[in-house]
């Protein structure tokens, strides 16, 4: 099986390799790195609105909602690590081997959804940060995040260890701004230290901490993860496995902790700032940037708008990889990275454009909010699988998770859904209260849908327990090599352009022939004459090319060789397929000129195009 559709990530599959012999730091630090990754989706622009309401609405009381949340994040980034490491499969790959397709299909559909919302949130949050640092704006900045497109695929091209530098780099930014706002702000650490301890949550606090939970706790993190481990090519021994769960614990551990200090730094800031100076209704970040040089000084709101669109451009490429997993894992399909890029940042573009436009800047915090929403509704279907793999002693043997953790999981689960149903109907009230029927029936349905699903996923594992029904084959079934029949080519059709290449093409082709094979010599004429006129046209171009065929077709008769050449017209990829389909050619010789990127775009790319529109064999041969 081709090897994008068996491993996650296969540009990077096991690229940093740490079989190698290192002691100490050195060999930590090989393992050190996807965990930093993870960790910037619980510092996007999401979490900041979050922050900012529960710091200057309530001071530093929901400090503790902040803490139990990074421990619940702790528990499951570390089953979704386990899973990739000992199972080498990401969750999109490991729902894909145990449910159905078509529950595959609705999990793939709202997986897509979530990186959308996600995409959204990080879409405004770096147009916001613009908007604060350059004065440009709000719709100017969302068409500038089109451009971090690029940055993704350069980072790709430069290598997992780069990417993962980058990517620290950006968060280390992010967490030495806060630390100079601390700094600044000058918090009582004493009424800090109080904010530790759990006190009663009712009205607005349970709605804010509903919040934070809420998006600190994302669906497509768990599926990145699962993922990012399988970079580290590992030892695949008893002791290689426990080593690589243990350095990737301290990797979870150290990156998790690093964004719970970017949080509550925030929240500090904000109820230092905010909180204790009787301004408690600053809730958005816009507001809160705009107060900020009149407390700390204009250094503050600098340090604010760089920390938030470094945030935001750390969180879009990791929340692109997770796309590319979910896409790659559910439905093992591979797309183009800056296609696949395109796509998920035009889903998320659009949307904040129409509201900007329309509804006006002031409307972009309800939008925000509403992506967090969007998000919490997908947490149980990412949630519920991961524990039921990583439970499993038939599919993971001795490093199935042992009871305890078990219970924990399944009771933060329990947690995490309650809230964010407790979230989704507190936001989907107002609407009930309305008089759009429409919008009521599809909150219901929507509704029935998901909880029909999520008592599925969790009930499946149960009821088919001893049943191997895995809805897509990773591998097809083994068997012994019999006979191989070697297929005998009658046509062989010869992609020509005319120029020192055409001596190697007709190489190439004459050597998959036999004594009474026929070659059909192809040429396409693409002179604007050609272009217009078609087969009528007679411009000189058009008649060199035609002695040319004559020439060539001559010369294999000379030699004994069955030939006959056919000039084509304008479009070079249509015209190649259908003379080859016309003349029922049984394989195809094109030359390929190993130019990409750029220079497809303005030489185009015809060996893709050709290949993907024919039955037929194509040998293509590097020129």
């Amino acid at each position: 099986m081709n090897k994008y559709l068996d491993t996650s990530l296969s540009e990077v599959h096991e690229s940093v390799d740490v079989t190698k012999k290192r002691v100490g730091w050195r060999r930590i630090f090989s393992f050190l790195g996807p965990a930093y990754l993870v960790s910037v989706g619980y510092m996007d622009p999401g979490n900041w609105a979050t922050d900012l309401q529960g710091g200057s609405k309530f001071g530093y009381q929901l400090i503790w909602v902040l803490l139990m949340s990074n421990l619940m994040a702790l528990l499951l980034q570390g089953l979704s690590a386990r899973l990739g490491i000992v199972r080498g499969r990401d969750l999109a790959q490991a729902n894909r081997e145990a449910y159905p397709k078509l529950i595959n299909f609705c999990l793939y559909i709202l997986a897509e959804i979530a990186i959308a919302a996600c995409d959204l949130a990080e879409v405004l949050g770096m147009a916001i940060g613009i908007q604060l640092l350059f004065g440009l704006p709000l719709a100017w900045g969302v068409g500038i995040t089109v451009l971090d497109t690029f940055l993704l695929l350069y980072l790709q091209r430069l290598g997992m260890r780069k990417m993962e530098a980058f990517i620290i780099t950006l968060v280390a930014i992010v967490a030495v701004c806060f630390f100079i706002e601390i700094i600044f702000a000058k918090p009582n650490l004493a009424e800090v230290g109080r904010g530790f301890i759990p006190t009663k949550l009712t009205g607005e606090s349970l709605l804010i901490a509903i919040g934070i939970i809420g998006a600190t706790v994302m669906p497509h993190n768990l599926y990145l993860h699962s993922a990012l481990v399988q970079t580290r090519k590992i030892d695949r021994t008893e002791v290689g496995i426990k080593e690589a769960i243990k350095f990737n614990r301290i990797d979870t551990t150290i990156a998790l902790n690093i964004a719970f200090f970017v949080n509550a730094a925030i929240l500090i800031l904000a109820a230092t700032v905010f909180f204790k100076t009787g301004n408690a209704h600053i809730g958005e970040i816009k507001e809160a940037h705009q107060l900020l040089p009149s407390f700390l000084g204009s250094l503050a709101p600098i340090l604010f708008a760089v920390a938030l669109i470094a945030a935001g451009q750390s969180s879009t490429i990791t929340g692109t990889l997770a796309g590319q997993i979910i896409m790659e894992g559910y439905l093992s399909l591979r797309i183009n990275p800056i296609l696949r890029r395109l796509i998920t940042r035009l889903i998320a573009i659009v949307p904040a454009l129409i509201v900007i436009l329309i509804y006006g800047e002031e409307n972009v915090t309800d939008l925000l909010t509403f992506s967090q929403v969007i998000l919490s509704l997908q947490l149980g279907f990412a949630v519920i699988p991961l524990i039921h793999f990583v439970s499993n002693k038939t599919t993971m043997g001795k490093f199935a998770i042992k009871l305890p953790a078990k219970i924990a999981a399944w009771l933060i689960a329990i947690v995490l859904l309650y809230l964010n149903i407790q979230l989704l109907i507190e936001k989907a009230m107002p609407v009930f209260g309305g008089d759009v029927w429409w919008a009521k029936l599809l909150i219901i349905l929507s509704a029935a849908f998901c909880l029909f699903l999520l008592l599925y996923i969790f009930l499946h594992p149960f009821i088919n327990k001893d049943k191997n029904d895995l809805s897509i084959a990773i591998h097809p079934t083994s068997s012994y090599l019999k006979t191989l029949p070697i297929p005998n080519f009658n046509t062989i059709a010869v992609a020509l352009d005319f120029s020192v290449n055409d001596e190697k093409l007709l190489a190439f082709a004459l050597g998959q022939g036999k004594e009474d094979s026929f070659y059909l010599l192809i040429h396409i004429v693409e002179s604007a004459s050609a272009i217009l006129h078609g087969k009528d046209s007679n411009d000189y171009e058009t008649i060199k090319d035609k002695e040319q065929m004559d020439f060539y077709v001559n010369q294999l008769k000379e030699r004994g060789f069955n030939a006959k050449g056919f000039i084509g017209y304008k479009n070079r990829n249509k015209e190649i397929v259908k003379l080859v389909i016309d003349n029922k050619a049984d394989m195809l010789v094109i030359g390929a000129h190993g130019h990409t990127g750029i220079k497809d775009f303005i030489y185009g790319e015809t060996v893709n195009a050709v290949r993907h529109e024919l039955k037929i064999p194509v040998l293509i041969v590097n020129v």
